[in-house]
């Protein structure tokens, strides 16, 4: 492991190649560069060998195609300008010099030139002189000299990238942690059997020739297009991260399928549902509760919206990742990473969990049956859970948590009919206009609509749309359901009412919306929402095709944001702001910066700040009337005193109210009001 700890450098270390902003730290003394005959195999040995490949775009070296730090093709030429324009501070008189003194002191030079903007500090390990011979420097240094136009020796020589002698052999306990990991963590931006979605694919074919120096750069530092820096925050050991990158460097293991009779050996009632209360219990304001996600802790607390007392704390499943809430407002039904559902009463006068059930080994939804009409009364009948793997969806008793069918979503994608053996459930929403659940199924592209009415002989109609689909919400008006397909950079608009698709629209880049943000646009009438993890934009897209049919399904607005890796936007409407966060973005204070927009002048951020000193400020919610707003400060649970905390403004004046504090890492707060209402 030291060894390949120590290989950490030139993956990233050649992202300060391109400097025009300077560190105060003083530059070193240039290493004397060598002449070394550049053999071309042996230039692109060095550069296997080192993972710059991963990282940068260089010409003439196979693969070299990387999007994370700047583009080396003219290096040489960038060099000499940054020597003669009087901003440089080194001590390199030539390109060759500077080349070489920018590896061996990378922290001296950021680059505003990575793809996504600034290059953040500590992305560049300066190990790169204890990770290669002198020679393999300077080959690499040589070559990248010659560029503009030195590939050509590249293109005149028969070179390949030699994968066969990589060492990414891994013990059965160091193979078991990873597999577990990337299950737990990894997979749900980059698919279960590593296929990419969110995240770009993962397989042997792909990362053997990135190695496992630049991959466990990446795993440790993360990038500026909203991977997540596993290693600085502390969730990965640098020997951890080594194993992660020769992990994926294996054949990904299939994990196990969910029989029926497995989810029904996991399913438990500890109160039957003529044992609970036929009204609530408490006196306190349970409208106003919020549902709130304890991660690390497997919990969920249910706080007073009016008190801010921590009502009771739910022993839940493994990472919770949201909770929704029955049509009565009476449940709440939790559904973790691990596929585990927990149903939990709030009639009661303390919250307990009355059921619970596992349906698969990963899920990101879960929804209840809301229609009641000329067809049936079908509030809280049914409850489904959308899973990641098994690629299936799992129709349950809304009451019991019994499992009643299970649906595979395996198939065909939208454009090219490709099949897809492990799509994953996105985002569920709940029709009113008809017994209907609207199901994104992510790698196909296509949005399927469920009728529920016969839940044993389900009828779906097929949507084909944009690959990718990850989460949405509904307009003001709750007709049309709004939802990323990220990857394909579009907004897909499905009619739910005439059971087709309305629109697709295109965007800036990984929009990420949570539910999104329903607001009057001044100018362009309602509008809806989103931002993006790899732009540094909120957009608004117009929704009303009948008053404003000029504006519907465009984007109208496209606000400046001060840096991307936003994960959600919220709003109310008896309030005057946009609420946005930078939860994904590199820079720390970015991590734990909020900002707002006025919706009267949405042209630009009103006001930006940070709401801690640690952690992250992610998602955000308002209580029922609209007059506050919670921010969880997503901490670390191994941190006394910095485990997290939510933090509740005044939304009319911005200023804070209160801070409940020692949650571990609080992240999505549901209020039971708004979420039953779709408020956002």
């Amino acid at each position: 492991m030291k060894r390949t700890s120590r290989m950490l450098s030139l993956a990233l270390l050649l992202l300060g190649l391109m400097a025009l902003v300077w560190a105060c730290a003083p530059a070193e003394e240039p290493i004397a560069v060598e002449t070394v005959e550049l053999e071309p195999q042996a230039i692109v040995d060095a550069v296997t060998k080192g993972g710059c490949s991963a990282c940068h775009a260089i010409p003439g070296i196979p693969g070299a195609v990387g999007v994370i730090g700047p583009d080396l093709a003219s290096i040489s030429t960038v060099a000499a300008e940054h020597i003669a324009d009087g901003s440089y501070t080194g001590k390199a008189k030539t390109a060759e010099e500077f080349i070489l003194e920018s590896i061996t002191n990378p922290e001296a030079y950021l680059s505003q030139h990575c793809p996504a903007g600034m290059c953040q500090p500590g992305l560049m390990p300066a190990t790169l002189k204890d990770t290669l011979t002198s020679e393999e420097i300077n080959l690499i240094v040589g070559y990248l000299a010659t560029l503009p136009g030195g590939e050509s020796i590249m293109t005149d020589a028969n070179v390949a990238v030699d994968t066969s002698n990589a060492d990414v052999s891994l013990s059965e306990e160091d193979f078991a942690w990873a597999k577990q990991t990337f299950f737990d963590r990894c997979a749900g931006c980059h698919g279960t059997l590593r296929k990419g979605a969110t995240g770009p694919a993962l397989t042997p074919d792909l990362t053997l020739a990135k190695g496992t120096v630049a991959l466990s750069s990446i795993i440790f530092n993360g990038t500026l297009k909203g991977m997540p820096d596993w290693g600085k925050q502390g969730f990965f050991t640098q020997e951890q991260t080594d194993i992660m990158a020769k992990y994926l460097q294996n054949e990904p293991p299939t994990p196990p399928e969910m029989s029926m009779e497995q989810m029904k050996a996991t399913w438990k009632v500890f109160i039957a549902p003529e044992d609970r209360p036929t009204e609530p219990q408490t006196t306190r304001n349970w409208q106003n509760y919020f549902s709130v996600t304890l991660r690390d802790a497997g919990q969920v607390a249910i706080i007073d919206g009016d008190t801010y007392e921590i009502v009771a704390k739910v022993d839940t499943g493994y990472a919770v990742h949201i909770s929704r809430m029955s049509a009565t407002g009476r449940y709440v039904y939790v559904i973790g990473r691990d596929g585990k559902l927990a149903l939990v009463d709030l009639w009661m006068e303390i919250p307990e969990k009355v059921a619970e059930v596992q349906t698969c080994y990963d899920a990101r939804s879960v929804e209840v049956s809301k229609y009641e009409g000329e067809l049936g009364d079908f509030t809280d009948k049914y409850a489904i859970v959308g899973c990641y793997w098994p690629s299936h969806f799992t129709i349950l008793d809304g009451q019991t948590l019994e499992p009643m069918k299970i649906t595979s979503v395996r198939g065909y994608t939208a454009d090219t009919n490709t099949y897809v053996g492990d799509p994953r459930v996105a985002a569920i929403l709940a029709s009113e206009f008809k017994p209907e659940w609207i199901v994104n199924v992510k790698e196909t592209g296509q949005v399927w609509l469920v009728n529920y009415q016969d839940p044993m002989n389900l009828t779906i109609k097929m949507i084909n749309s944009a690959l990718y689909l990850h989460d949405g919400g509904w307009d003001s008006t709750q007709r049309y359901f709004l939802v990323a397909a990220n990857q394909s950079n579009k907004i897909v608009v499905v009619d739910a009412l005439e059971g087709d698709l309305e629109a697709m629209v295109d965007t800036p880049e990984v929009p990420h919306p949570g539910r999104g943000a329903n607001w009057i646009d001044p100018e362009f009438g309602p509008v809806w929402s989103t931002p993006h993890l790899s732009a540094n934009s909120l957009i608004a897209i117009g929704t009303d095709p009948e008053g404003n049919p000029d504006s519907a399904w465009k984007v109208v607005r496209n606000i400046e944001l001060p840096g991307a890796g936003s994960l959600f936007v919220k709003t109310h409407p008896n309030s005057k702001w946009v609420w946005v966060d930078f939860v994904l973005n590199s820079d720390e204070k970015l991590q734990r910066t909020v900002c707002v927009i006025a919706k009267e002048n949405p042209t630009e951020v009103y006001k930006c700040w940070e709401a801690a000193d640690y952690g992250r400020a992610v998602h955000f919610e308002y209580n029922m009337d609209g007059t506050e707003v919670w921010v969880s400060i997503w901490g670390s649970a191994d941190q006394p005193g910095k485990t997290g905390e939510i933090v509740i403004y005044n939304d009319e004046t911005l200023e804070e109210i209160a801070r409940i504090k020692d949650l571990i890492t609080p992240t999505g707060k549901f209020n039971v009001y708004n979420t039953i209402h779709e408020v956002y």
